[in-house]
């Protein structure tokens, strides 16, 4: 592991909070950046995206998944992002439309390069597509394995 910045991608922030039995790799991620042991950079805005992750996909009621998100926001040793430019989200859509992935992946590729961060936490390898940041998919193929048969896929 490297000394960072980590830029946290939304999958990491909703399993960290999920109860999975893989949570616990993605939470200690989480307790890691609230007690400053490492330096992460958490876009506000992929808290409402793990919201919905956390209702959609894990089947949190809603005020079980705001009080949540509500409570990481409480962490003072984060580095939130909160800013989303023009600038950003064009220069996210214009990575994302060459790399051939989600808006969302785009848009944290570019957050990360103008926050200066070279290591995005994540559960999936589409930030492999950029050359200016390095993807550290957090859960090993066994782990991803556990995850999906208890989604049940």
């Amino acid at each position: 592991m490297s000394d960072g910045p980590y830029l946290f991608d939304v999958g990491v922030t909703a399993l960290a909070h999920a109860g999975t039995p893989v949570s616990e790799v993605a939470l200690s991620y989480v307790r890691k950046a609230i007690t400053g042991e490492i330096d992460a950079v958490v876009p506000y805005a992929s808290l409402v995206g793990a919201h919905h992750i956390l209702t959609s996909i894990y089947g949190f009621a809603n005020d079980e998944a705001s009080a949540l998100m509500d409570r990481f926001m409480d962490a003072k040793r984060v580095h939130w992002y909160d800013a989303m430019p023009e600038s950003t989200v064009r220069s996210g859509f214009e990575r994302a439309g060459a790399a051939n992935v989600d808006g969302w992946d785009g848009y944290y590729a570019q957050v990360a390069a103008e926050e200066g961060v070279e290591t995005i936490l994540t559960i999936d390898d589409d930030f492999d597509q950029f050359a200016d940041v390095t993807a550290d998919v957090i859960l090993s193929t066994a782990e991803f394995r556990t995850l999906n048969e208890y989604l049940g896929y």
